[in-house]
C-alpha cells in the first residue's frame, strides 16, 4: 500500500471517530498522533464525557481487539497479567489471560487501584510483555493503553508518581462539549457503536506499517538540537524542580514525526514540535516550590520556556 493511500485511510479513521465524538477533533487528532508514534495515552477527565466511547471507537476504526478494565481497590495484578490454574487430573497448569491480552486496553480510573496493580500495568506498557509464574508472554502487537483518571474526588485514590506518568506518551482530556456540539449530540441521540455505525478503516497490520513509516521520517539535526535545547532549558529553569527526561525528548520527537505524517510530510518541521509540545511534556515536569508559591501553572512555565528558544534556521528537508 502506498503512503498516500495510507495517509487517506488514517484521515478517514479520524473522520469516522469524529462522527460520534462531536466537537472533539483536536483530542482525536492528539490520540491518533500518539498511537502512530507508538505510545500510550492518559486521559484525565471528569466522568461522563465519553472516554469509553472514544476508546471503543478507536478500536473499531483501527481493527483492534478491545478490553476494558474498571480499576477499583480490589483489582489485583493477576487481573491484568492473567494467572495459572492447576489441573490435578492432568497435573498441568492452564494459563488464563488477563485484561492486558488485547490490542487496545481501556484502563479506567487507573488512580483508584493500588500502586502494585498500577505498576503491573505500566510494566506491561513499557515492555510489551507479561510474566506469569516464570513464563514470559508477548502482548499483542500493536498494544495500546488508553488509561483514564478522574481529577476530582481524591478519597481512595493513588496518584501516579512522576516516574510512571512519564510512561505515557501524552496526557490529554476531553472536557465539556461546547454548546453547539452538545446540541448536535442530543439531536443525534444515543451513540451506537455497532459494526453498522463505526467502520474499520485500517487493519492492525496496516497500523503497524504506518508506525514503521512514522519512525522512518527524516529529521534534520537542527530539529533534534532544538528539542534538546528546550529540554535543557526546562532542567535549568528555577520554576521547575524536575525538567524533561531523555524519555521525554524521545517522546517529543516521536510525536513530532507522527504529526508530520498526519500532515502528509516525510520530514519534521518546527511547527510539528509546537503542535504536540504541551500534551507530550506537561505531565513530565514538576513545579518548584517557588513556582507553587507564585501559583504559576505548568503550562505557563512551559510556554515561557518554549518561546524563549529560537527556532532552527537550517533547511529542515535536508
Amino acid at each position: 500500500m502506498s503512503k498516500i493511500l495510507m495517509d487517506k485511510k488514517v484521515i478517514k479513521s479520524m473522520e469516522e471517530i469524529n462522527r460520534v465524538m462531536i466537537g472533539k477533533e483536536r483530542t482525536v487528532h492528539q490520540i491518533m498522533t500518539a498511537i502512530l508514534a507508538g505510545g500510550h495515552v492518559l486521559i484525565e477527565d471528569i466522568p461522563g464525557v465519553g472516554k469509553t466511547t472514544l476508546a471503543l471507537a478507536f478500536s473499531k476504526v483501527l481493527g483492534l481487539s478491545y478490553q476494558r478494565i474498571q480499576f477499583t481497590p480490589d483489582i489485583m495484578p493477576t487481573d491484568i497479567a492473567g494467572f495459572s490454574i492447576y489441573h490435578m487430573e492432568s497435573e498441568t497448569f492452564e494459563y488464563r489471560e488477563g485484561a492486558a491480552m488485547t490490542n487496545l486496553l481501556l484502563a479506567d480510573e487507573i488512580n483508584r487501584t493500588s500502586p502494585k496493580t498500577q505498576s503491573a500495568l505500566l510494566e506491561a506498557m513499557e515492555e510489551g510483555k507479561i510474566t506469569v509464574d516464570g513464563v514470559t508472554r508477548d502482548l499483542p502487537d500493536p498494544y495500546i493503553v488508553l488509561a483514564t483518571q478522574n481529577p476530582l474526588g481524591s478519597i481512595g485514590t493513588h496518584t501516579l508518581p512522576e516516574s510512571q506518568l512519564d510512561r505515557f506518551m501524552i496526557r490529554t482530556s476531553l472536557g465539556y462539549p461546547d454548546m453547539e456540539s452538545e446540541v448536535q449530540m442530543l439531536m443525534q441521540g444515543s451513540v451506537d457503536l455497532t459494526e453498522q455505525n463505526i467502520k474499520e478503516q485500517i487493519s492492525a497490520q496496516e497500523l503497524k506499517k504506518a508506525r514503521k513509516e512514522v519512525k522512518g521520517l527524516f529529521v534534520h539535526e537542527d530539529i533534534i538540537r532544538y528539542i534538546v535545547e528546550i529540554a535543557n532549558e526546562t532542567r535549568r529553569s528555577r520554576d521547575l524542580e524536575l525538567g524533561i527526561s531523555p524519555r521525554g525528548t524521545i517522546a517529543l520527537l516521536s510525536m513530532a514525526k507522527a504529526n508530520a505524517y498526519l500532515d502528509g510530510r516525510n520530514y519534521v518541521i518546527p511547527e510539528d514540535i509546537k503542535n504536540v509540545f504541551f500534551e507530550t511534556i506537561e505531565h513530565r515536569v514538576i513545579k518548584s516550590k517557588e513556582a507553587r508559591i507564585q501559583k504559576k501553572t505548568r503550562k505557563e512555565i512551559l510556554k515561557d520556556i518554549f518561546y524563549k528558544i529560537p527556532l532552527p534556521k537550517g533547511n529542515q528537508k535536508g
